[in-house]
């Protein structure tokens, strides 16, 4: 059966918000990220409107870079609470044609409309759905819609914004042909090169190549990954939409407003990431057995750490215990730290891990698990915040006076 899939992605989702709730933003480069001080700021740009982009900001730039580019830029501090909620309203929006919702991130989604839509219809129900998430929210979407996800992913990012592309069955090849070989999943700049040499420059100069051509191993294709290359080129993706996507991982990384070589500084950092890394565990009902630690210095070189323990966890104390123990390892005497990150993966839903009895758990583990959850419950009554631990506490203050 031929299928209707939508690829629904929410156009420049972090600063329309912004520019929903502030309407005098509107038609400004509106860059969300950290404060950029005049230029000496420090962490990265979150988002950037369609209008900054023309000044080439874009997302993961430093912000600095940002200011440096567009001075005259609106800068907002990102509310992630908020546009996490904008998001679940739209997803909302979306359950409410079907079933089959595969969420990609917080601003992108893909639907499986197959069983209510015939694919000539795809088009009037992508416009329909446009004008719900209008009505209901006052923010524009980017549909793609067609036979499979990698197609309807390409075309919803060709004519954004408030863009609406169908590919129609058997128009595969047509539309795919004169497309960059970027625009294929899995060819980023290093895959491209080769490719580039040899003469593929367009995705229709793949169409002559087997998976058995010589010049595939040349060209570092060789394998499952040169075969699956090939069928996206030719524009067959058999996958399915998955509605629901356990997380990989759960993290959290910050960076300093000014490089620092203070251990306490860096110590307390850390003990704070860790605390935030366990409420969003707890939050979601998971737990974890590896840590890993991202460092980066002064220079921008960056390091990371793992570690994996006996028991999964999700409690502050044990992956700050398991942070220290792979900063440790870290050679970092006479280096600045620019940024840390706190991560925990290998999850598992809490209590699934061979089904342990609180008895199978070390006493101080069981315990700063009930800490914690009693944590959660005091700020979901009374506000994030409400809780903090001493030494953190102590350090914002000494940071006021």
């Amino acid at each position: 059966m031929t299928r209707t899939i939508l690829h629904v992605d929410m156009d420049a989702f972090y600063t329309s918000v912004e520019e929903r709730d502030h309407p005098e933003y509107r038609g400004k480069p509106v860059i969300v990220g950290a404060d950029p001080r005049g230029g000496r700021g420090r962490g990265v740009v979150a988002a950037a409107s369609y209008e900054a982009r023309r000044y080439g900001v874009h997302s993961a730039m430093p912000i600095s870079r940002a200011w440096r580019a567009c001075p005259q830029g609106v800068y907002v501090r990102g509310d992630m609470e908020k546009y996490a909620e904008v998001s679940g309203r739209i997803m909302e929006i979306l359950g409410s044609y079907t079933d089959l919702v595969e969420p990609l991130s917080i601003d992108e989604a893909f639907l499986d409309v197959s069983a209510i839509c015939l694919p000539a219809r795809g088009g009037a129900l992508a416009s329909e759905i446009k004008e719900a998430i209008w009505q209901k929210e006052e923010l524009r979407a980017s549909i793609g819609v067609a036979p499979n996800k990698f197609l309807a992913k390409i075309a919803s990012d060709l004519e954004k914004p408030d863009g609406l592309v169908v590919v129609a069955p058997g128009a595969e090849l047509e539309f795919l042909g004169d497309l960059p070989i970027e625009r294929l999943w899995g060819v980023g700049p290093k895959t491209a090169e080769p490719l580039r040499r040899a003469g593929f420059r367009r995705i229709a100069d793949l169409w002559g190549l087997s998976p058995s051509d010589p010049r595939m191993e040349s060209m570092g294709l060789s394998g499952k990954h040169g075969e699956h290359l090939l069928l996206l080129a030719r524009g067959i993706d058999d996958r399915p939409v998955v509605p629901h996507h356990e997380p990989k991982s759960i993290g959290h990384e910050t960076t300093f407003a000014e490089d620092t070589d203070d251990p306490e500084r860096v110590r307390k950092t850390l003990l704070a990431l860790s605390d935030a890394v366990a409420v969003r565990l707890r939050k979601h009902e998971l737990e974890g057995k590896t840590v890993t630690l991202k460092f980066r210095d002064e220079s921008f070189a960056t390091e990371t750490r793992a570690h994996t323990l006996s028991l999964p966890v999700a409690d502050g104390a044990s992956i700050f215990e398991a942070a220290m123990g792979l900063l440790d390892r870290i050679r970092w005497k006479g280096r600045k730290v620019r940024l840390l990150g706190v991560s925990v993966s290998g999850l598992s839903k809490a209590g699934e891990a061979g089904q342990l009895s609180l008895f199978d758990r070390p006493e101080k583990v069981v315990k700063n698990e009930k800490l914690g959850r009693a944590r959660d419950a005091l700020e979901a009554r009374f506000g994030k915040g409400t809780v903090s631990r001493a030494v953190i506490l102590e350090n914002k203050c000494s940071n006021k006076r």
